[in-house]
């Protein structure tokens, strides 16, 4: 029984980054190895919303895009963070239970705010609490750059004691702001990379650390 549990596959939710799409974070996560990608059950959303204004990705990846939520540009006012969890919540009660949530970009920034609004009781509410989350490019409602939605307002009130595995890139925009996301919890582990604001292939170190990681959740 207990090697049949330790086999289970991981559900993970993903969620994409800044107008970007299920199918696009698809085929980046897939270029990862099999010895990763064989341990996983990989279930890919859309955001809610069509992008409201051009794509980074155009040009490089096929329409449509999505987001998650809207903000000001200086991301101190964020609009439908709500309906944006709403419409998770509803996912994945249709298509759960889920184990974790992995993020990209704005999707990792959503991402890593889930654990502590569930562990407060103002999102996500009707589904299991989340085992374990995968940030990649990530970054902190209330760090340097962005705001806090109300729903997000206590999310990093106190350290957060969910397994987490963080992707770092030396030549990310974004680094300062997923190091400081580190300090938010208990014990993260880390994959650091050369690449910029993007889902990197998986050096062989890099895949011990994955393989590592996924070992101890399937453990717990």
């Amino acid at each position: 029984m207990e090697k049949e549990i330790e086999k289970k596959k991981l559900r993970i939710l993903c969620l994409h980054g800044f107008r970007g799409s299920a199918e696009i974070l698809k085929e980046l996560i897939f270029r990862w190895p099999e010895s990763i990608i064989g341990k996983l059950d990989l279930v890919f959303l859309d955001g809610p919303f069509p992008a409201q204004g051009k794509s980074p990705l155009e040009g490089f990846f096929d329409p449509p895009y999505f987001e998650w939520f809207q903000s000001n540009k200086d991301f101190t006012e964020f609009y439908n963070f709500e309906e944006c969890l709403e419409y998770i919540e509803d996912f994945m009660l249709k298509n759960g239970p889920f184990d974790g949530v992995l993020g990209f970009s704005q999707g990792a920034v959503l991402g890593a705010a889930i654990p502590g609004m569930q562990r407060d009781g103002v999102a996500l509410t009707k589904v299991p609490k989340i085992k374990f989350v995968i940030i990649i490019s990530g970054a902190k409602f209330g760090g340097r750059t962005y705001g806090i939605p109300k729903l997000a307002a206590n999310a990093f009130s106190s350290t957060i004691n969910c397994p987490s595995l963080h992707f770092l890139g030396e030549a990310d925009f974004q680094r300062k702001e997923g190091e400081i996301l580190l300090e938010c919890f208990v014990d993260p582990q880390v994959i650091h990379h050369s690449k910029g604001h993007t889902i990197p292939k998986l050096d062989d170190s890099n895949v011990e650390i994955m393989l590592g990681f996924i070992e101890k959740i399937q453990q717990l």
